[in-house]
């Protein structure tokens, strides 16, 4: 198996985290990547496993070092992907997921683009849009979740607009419209470009 490196976005409501954890159980050869944060844990959160968190001097450290695959401030917190981990699962033969809003993977993208064709980064990369089956469908669903007010939901809305609107970017879109469906179209997707099938 070719060790892949997997990159995956969807709006909010779309199943990602569903499909990716379905993904997790399926593959053995597949891990996590974990990304890094500075905002304090939740509840139930362990360190190294759901981030790793950090200062946020230890954090624009590593940005200075160039450590980072993608990093941004959301919210008044630093979040990034640091590019060791990944390299270090890729020649160890794993492959890896990375879950990912569309402004990260975008970043991810280009640092490929600009990688020798023999890096193990780039030989591997694919990254896959997950879309709702409609707008009015991703709307059905958060508010079927019971945990947002309104306001919430339709800004989860807004955004899934955009970030729709930038489905073209990614190599591979699935839509989730089924989800055993949609996890055979991503196995598909994996399979062949891992050289299973």
């Amino acid at each position: 198996m070719i060790p892949l490196f997997i990159v995956i976005s969807a709006p909010s409501g779309a199943g990602k985290t569903t499909l990716c954890d379905m993904l997790l159980q399926s593959y053995p050869e597949l891990c996590y990547s974990v990304s890094c944060t500075t905002r304090e844990p939740r509840l139930n959160e362990e360190d190294g496993v759901d981030y790793h968190f950090m200062t946020v001097p230890a954090f624009k450290k590593l940005i200075e070092e160039g450590s980072f695959l993608e990093h941004a401030s959301v919210h008044d917190n630093y979040y990034g992907t640091l590019k060791a981990p990944i390299y270090d699962a890729l020649r160890e033969g794993q492959c890896v997921l990375l879950d990912i809003d569309v402004a990260g993977a975008e970043q991810v993208r280009n640092f490929v683009a600009g990688l020798p064709e023999d890096d193990p980064m780039r030989k591997g990369f694919i990254d896959i849009f997950i879309n709702p089956p409609s707008l009015e469908e991703l709307h059905a669903r958060l508010e079927g979740r019971g945990t947002d007010s309104a306001a919430v939901i339709e800004k989860r809305v807004r955004n899934a607009r955009k970030e729709m609107a930038r489905a073209s970017e990614y190599m591979y879109q699935v839509v989730n419209d089924d989800l055993d469906a949609a996890f055979r179209r991503l196995c598909d997707i994996i399979n062949v470009k891992a050289g299973l099938i």
